[in-house]
């Protein structure tokens, strides 16, 4: 049985009805940079793997010790190159050993790295997205894997300028160094005092956020903010300590939960980070299965998405569920809730294999806090709980209706600010000092704060009806999402001051049929089935959840128009403003488009 940290929650009730809740469990000691992690582990356990990535029909596998080394030279070839604090490196291409070795040797001696998404690059349509990002942080250099599938966004002119580093040069539309040029280092800079230079206050990273209405936020992201949240955790979930992690892991590095929770989570920790050339998809979770039939992960992080697909899998291949739980203590999930079909299927399984549940758990963060502030340590038996403050996070919980509040954060792992955006900054901070999340949670028990807290949405996303009801919009999506299942791609709940909720929906391609119509797609067959769905759901909702009507929408969000996030997610804000008309004619009784429930 893991050892684990009981949840216990200080609960201060203030006379404006707002409450602060803080953990009494202490935080472990913070180190002052991520490098100490690395020099740490390559001295205590030199040849244990620390990352690795599919290499052929085998695997590359990096010991601690190879990466300090190749950091080392990496770092110091930055150096002679004049790279400062002042001149970031952006990644263009996704998760990759090189690209982490790049990472930490840019974080060993101060330059912090921009991660982007991939889409920014290889989509044409989303150049803009990609030249934004350039024109705001104008890095000195630009990493990809593979020159010659980023040849185009390469050859863009906001890219002159900026030094091309390829792992694969092959293709490029221009001058390009190799990485293993890097790899040769330069004798002729110091070193040694450029890391010891690094401190808590030293940026690592800016993380772009999702813009919803405006160009994204690039949020500074400092040594302090990844190291001690790490230490919270650590001091939350002491068994990360018992015995090395191990994860595969395919989740991007331009997202923190993978780029910053995962990684520096197997870095803190001594573990070892298997890379995931697979994804959850139709097409590409085959590659995943393949993975895990090799790596024995102990820690399985991921979107529920995810363990629906494994659970289908493994319920056919006993194998598979042997490999998959034999060594597993934790199953993490992040991003939205897991169905209790799929919590109650991954427990049984892990029984039969093991002959106890795993730890099963999630959390609640964001990139401006580093990310984890709220998560649960204790065995909770359910899934939808989001846990507790963690060591040193201040919680701020500020009413909105009964056992509903707006969540606010404070603590060492929040974010100084964003960008070159002071403004920007200080709208994002209250007059306490307490990141403002746009979240909203419940108590998962009001008579028992140790019982943690439930996400309830984003306060933005809620609207009223008509009558003066509230729709929880981003709760009713989750839950017609999983009634839709094999349907829909995905959805945005509309109906502000309408007499009914009613849904803009994105069928799956292997769904449509039927007529295009102004951009909508009439295809009746597909239209009654989704009805039929969510008949049963309708008789027993309230008009927050009852779903009176539909429009199918012919064409899928769009990544130029940023109808899709870096994250992958639906941007429901940008999707209502530029497809107003259809949300129009939604609420139009004669137009051929729009379906009753």
């Amino acid at each position: 049985m893991l050892t684990t940290v009981p949840h216990d929650v200080l609960k201060e009730e203030r006379s404006d009805g707002s409450m602060l809740l803080k953990s009494r469990v202490p935080a472990d000691p913070m180190v002052r940079n991520t490098g100490e992690w690395l020099t740490k582990w390559a001295a205590a356990t030199p040849s244990r793997v620390f990352i690795a990535e599919r290499a052929g029909a085998g695997w590359r596998e990096e010991s601690y010790a190879s990466v300090l080394q190749q950091v080392g030279r990496v770092a110091e070839a930055l150096l002679a190159r004049g790279l400062t604090s002042e001149t970031p490196i952006v990644a263009l291409s996704g998760t990759g050993v090189d690209h982490g070795v790049l990472a930490l040797a840019a974080q060993y001696i101060g330059v912090p790295l921009v991660p982007l998404a991939e889409q920014y690059s290889l989509i044409p349509e989303a150049h803009d997205r990609l030249i934004d990002a350039i024109e705001m942080v104008r890095p000195k250099m630009a990493f990809t894997a593979h020159a010659g599938k980023f040849a185009k966004a390469l050859g863009l002119d906001a890219m002159d300028g900026i030094e091309i580093i390829a792992s694969d040069i092959s293709g490029a539309p221009g001058a390009a160094t190799a990485f293993a040029d890097l790899l040769k280092g330069d004798a002729s800079v110091d070193l040694a005092a450029a890391h010891a230079a690094v401190g808590p206050d030293t940026l690592a990273k800016i993380m772009l956020t999702s813009g919803s209405t405006s160009k994204p936020k690039g949020v500074l992201t400092t040594h302090k903010m990844i190291c001690v949240n790490q230490a919270q955790m650590s001091a939350a979930m002491p068994f990360l300590a018992e015995r090395p992690p191990l994860i595969l892991d395919w989740l991007p590095w331009n997202h923190t939960f993978g780029g910053t929770h995962n990684f520096n989570m197997m870095l803190a920790n001594g573990g070892s980070l298997y890379l995931d050339d697979g994804r959850p998809t139709k097409q590409d979770f085959g590659r995943t299965l393949e993975n895990l039939r090799v790596v024995a992960s102990t820690l399985s992080m991921n979107v529920p998405v995810h363990f629906a697909m494994l659970l289908d899998a493994v319920r056919k291949d006993a194998e598979l569920k042997r490999k998959y739980f034999e060594n597993l203590d934790m199953i993490f999930y992040a991003a939205a809730s897991l169905p209790k079909e799929i919590w109650d299927g991954l427990e049984q399984a892990a029984v039969e294999i093991r002959g106890e549940k795993p730890l099963m758990i999630s959390s609640w963060g964001m990139t401006e806090t580093a990310p984890a502030s709220i998560q649960v340590h204790e065995h909770v038996g359910r899934a939808g709980a989001i846990g507790v403050p963690l060591p040193d996070v201040d919680v701020k919980l500020l009413p909105l209706e009964e056992n509903r509040f707006e969540l606010r954060v404070a603590g060492p792992n929040v974010m100084p600010g964003y960008f070159n955006a002071p403004e920007k900054t200080a709208e994002s901070f209250d007059e306490d000092g307490f990141l403002i999340t746009g979240d909203a949670v419940k108590l998962r028990d009001p008579h028992d704060i140790n019982a943690g807290l439930v996400f309830d949405g984003r306060t933005s996303e809620d609207f009223k009806l008509l009558s003066g009801t509230w729709v929880r919009a981003a709760t009713l999506r989750v839950s017609l999402l999983g009634l839709l299942d094999g349907l829909v791609h995905d959805l945005v709940v509309v109906g502000q001051d309408k007499s009914e909720v009613g849904i803009l929906i994105f069928p799956l391609p292997d769904a449509l049929g039927g007529e295009t119509e102004d951009g909508a797609l009439i295809a009746p067959d597909l239209a009654s089935v989704i009805a039929a769905r969510l008949a049963d759901a309708n008789r027993t909702s309230g008009s927050s959840m009852r779903i009176a009507r539909g429009l199918l929408m012919a064409e899928p969000p769009s990544v130029k128009d940023a109808e899709i996030t870096p994250k992958g997610s639906l941007n429901p804000r940008k999707i209502l403003s530029r497809r107003a008309r259809l949300s129009v004619r939604l609420y139009d009784n004669d137009d051929p488009a729009t379906f009753r429930m």
